[in-house]
């Protein structure tokens, strides 16, 4: 055992300096007691501690707090070279990311550049089941903050021998990552399920080769705000989906398949944009239209995997189960969750709740909501084929004219709020800009264009407090 090494073990696991000789400790031993290690918790504690000198940019402009912040900074620096050891896997991104927080320091402390570590990062190369990884940058945490703080967490990744049968298949997705949480700095005590190299601070913007969801965090909130919801409103739930309601580890493999579909659903299909969106500045119910299309085709290609002869059984459960994580999911949590600004993933929840109603499927009589189970998939399904049928045509079209389709899709479902100028008519013409830039259009979407529901009010008022307890929430609790 090299020096290194056993230094390493010692300041990882608290023990003696002196080993004894039938003591080893194997490298994954040392991953999987990382987070009550003295060298985490002494690193946690720096990032912490810097945290608070950052402004909104990540950069520390008081001088006043330098000389702080390079004693943090060195501590942070150090305790992630001595992990180095027991993340082998990580080690160019580990000592690249110790420089990149050294010459922030030597800089001044100006907008943080983790270009370097980032690069050196490289998540998707090692998907293996229980894999740890420590992660630490100057960043954003999606539906967390805009600030771009320093972050630490340690993460461990969820790969089920079914999820890499599928991924090696039909459902490729090399930029895929699913993930558990360890442990975490402030800025993932919130509802961010996400880890994205797009909201690390750099200099210049890369090729993103992966992305890292909370699959833990996604199914331990599906199963709190599910049961709730169906009890409120006196669903009577099929046995698999309460199966998924007691199970925290076979609701988190089912939203990795589930993650695993709709992500790569990004970059397929007609597409008349850029996938992602990135950059781009559109009405807000666009997006809902695009997270909707891919949980969609996630909840089609369930359906299919479960019929189809050739599936194997572990598959085939699992798909049924992803059937019932996208349908309560979306009209349960997502339609009632975060304010009404611009709330994409909150109109996807009610478009989808709408029409299912509408097509006689979902039932709210004598304040009771019952579904009708065997015809729910060729209703969903038919939603999502009319969500791809917009894109195809919209890629003939102009911009703002895709924009209007998009909005009679909607608002042919939905009810849009009585002061839109998108749905007012005058003389046959919509009440917007027609002859100015697509700015206008953006600019005359109201933030709560479709407003909730009687039946989402009420059922939004019973279920805040559970809604609200979800932030930070993990598998573990």
């Amino acid at each position: 055992m090299s020096h290194a090494v056993s230094a390493a073990q010692s300041a990882i696991v608290g023990e003696p300096e002196v080993l004894e000789d039938d003591v080893i400790f194997p490298l994954v031993s040392l991953a999987h007691a990382a987070e009550s290690s003295a060298a985490w918790l002494a690193l946690k504690a720096a990032v912490s501690a810097l945290r608070p000198l950052q402004v909104q940019d990540g950069s520390i402009p008081n001088t006043e707090h330098h000389a702080d912040a390079r004693a943090l900074v060195s501590a942070i620096a150090e305790n992630l070279r001595t992990f180095v050891p027991v993340f082998p896997h990580d080690e160019a991104y580990l000592r690249a990311a110790a420089v990149d927080f050294e010459h922030w320091s030597t800089r001044a402390f100006p907008v943080p550049d983790f270009f370097d570590s980032l690069a050196a990062f490289q998540p998707q190369l090692h998907r293996i089941d229980g894999l740890r990884h420590l992660v630490v940058f100057p960043m954003y945490t999606q539906n967390g903050s805009t600030d771009r703080l320093v972050e630490a967490v340690i993460v461990e990744v969820i790969w089920p021998e079914f999820v890499a049968a599928l991924e090696a298949g039909d459902y490729s997705n090399k930029l895929f990552v699913p993930i558990r949480f360890v442990d975490f700095t402030d800025g993932y005590d919130t509802n961010s399920a996400v880890l994205f190299p797009e909201t690390i601070a750099m200099r210049a913007v890369p090729t993103f080769t992966w992305g890292a969801i909370f699959a833990d965090r996604e199914a331990a909130r599906f199963r709190r705000v599910v049961r709730e919801a169906s009890a409120i409103t006196k669903l009577e739930l099929p046995a698999d989906a309460v199966r998924l309601l007691d199970d925290q580890h076979l609701a988190e493999e089912t939203f990795v398949m589930w993650d695993l579909i709709h992500d790569r659903t990004h970059m397929r299909g007609d597409l008349p944009f850029d996938p992602f969106m990135i950059k781009q500045r559109m009405p807000y119910f666009l997006y809902s239209l695009e997270e909707l299309r891919c949980d969609l085709t996630a909840y089609r290609e369930a359906v299919r995997l479960e019929r189809a002869e050739d599936t194997d059984e572990v598959t085939r459960d699992h798909a049924k189960l992803v059937q019932y994580t996208v349908l309560f999911d979306r009209i349960f949590r997502f339609a009632i969750t975060g304010n009404r600004v611009r709330n994409y993933d909150g109109v996807g929840g009610q478009l989808l709740f709408a029409w299912l109603h509408q097509h006689h499927v979902l039932h709210w009589t004598d304040t009771r909501l019952t579904i009708d189970w065997a015809d729910v998939p060729e209703v969903v399904i038919a939603l999502g084929h009319e969500i791809e049928e917009l894109y195809w045509r919209s890629i003939d079209r102009p911009k703002t004219a895709h924009w209007l389709a998009a909005y009679e899709l909607v608002s042919a479902t939905l009810t849009p709020h009585p002061a839109s100028n998108w749905a007012r008519v005058v003389d046959s013409r919509r009440d917007l800009p027609l002859d100015g830039p697509p700015k206008g259009f953006t600019d005359a979407v109201l933030p709560d264009e479709f407003p909730l529901s009687m039946f989402y009010e009420a059922l939004g008022k019973k279920m805040a407090d559970v809604i609200e307890s979800t932030a930070g929430l993990t598998g573990r609790d």
